[in-house]
């Protein structure tokens, strides 16, 4: 990553970003929960981008990658607070947003602050209000009540932590109850076999999504992640759509 740089929030935190020009909207990746910039989808992206002469900006949240910060302080508010300062401070024009997981929360969160300069979105497995439905009522009474929940981790050895004030400010930023106000085009990509995120949520994330323009795929042998060759090329698909 020798194109690796930072930018300084106004209380000293450093969010690590790359960012290529171009020609059309910026491809703004959001990763998932705990994820960050180096992942394939992310890379395989920013990769296609700078080979098509597209604008592009990958980043990492404060207390993940190469950003600074303690991952224990991160939440919904604060992560998408630093999306759209990168944001104001490096995109001129339109930005098209792809997220990923809880990246696909956030999205919505930061596409409901951009208005016009929204191009459009694309969500990957999108997990909007996962502390919801992907929690158990004994696990939310123990964040309720200020304790750290830890999870198995699929992806590594060490447990998954679900902080408290992670919980508490997701909590006044659920979508999925009422109409959303967006109305640029989205397209979403939802594995059959996702084991983390319901494929249904998908589809009820469409139905609330005030716009017209919206295409829901799902893959029927395709797990959360959705990062094999297949996928990586229906993902590059979605996002030819937009330029």
């Amino acid at each position: 990553m020798h194109d690796l740089k930072h930018h300084d929030m106004p209380d000293g935190r450093r969010i690590a970003y790359r960012h290529i020009i171009g020609d059309g909207p910026t491809l703004v990746f959001l990763p998932g929960y705990m994820s960050d910039m180096a992942g394939g989808k992310a890379t395989a992206l920013f990769d296609e981008a700078r080979a098509l002469g597209r604008p592009c900006l990958v980043l990492d949240y404060s207390g993940c990658g190469e950003s600074s910060g303690d991952f224990a302080d991160g939440t919904l508010s604060r992560w998408r607070d630093e999306v759209l300062a990168l944001i104001d401070a490096r995109v001129t024009g339109e930005v098209l947003l792809v997220g990923s997981s809880m990246g696909g929360w956030l999205m919505l969160l930061v596409a409901l602050e951009l208005g016009e300069k929204l191009a459009g979105m694309i969500g990957i497995a999108a997990a909007p209000d996962f502390t919801q439905w992907g929690l158990s009522d004994e696990q939310r009474a123990a964040l309720a009540s200020g304790e750290t929940v830890l999870e198995d981790n699929p992806y590594g050895p060490e447990p998954t932590p679900t902080h408290p004030g992670f919980f508490a400010d997701a909590e006044t930023l659920l979508q999925l109850d009422d109409e959303i106000a967006i109305d640029a085009p989205v397209r979403l990509l939802h594995g059959q076999r996702d084991a983390d995120v319901p494929w249904g949520t998908s589809l009820r994330l469409a139905e609330k999504l005030r716009s017209d323009d919206i295409q829901v795929t799902l893959v029927k042998d395709g797990d959360h992640r959705l990062s094999r060759d297949s996928d990586i090329a229906l993902l590059k698909a979605q996002v030819e759509f937009f330029y």
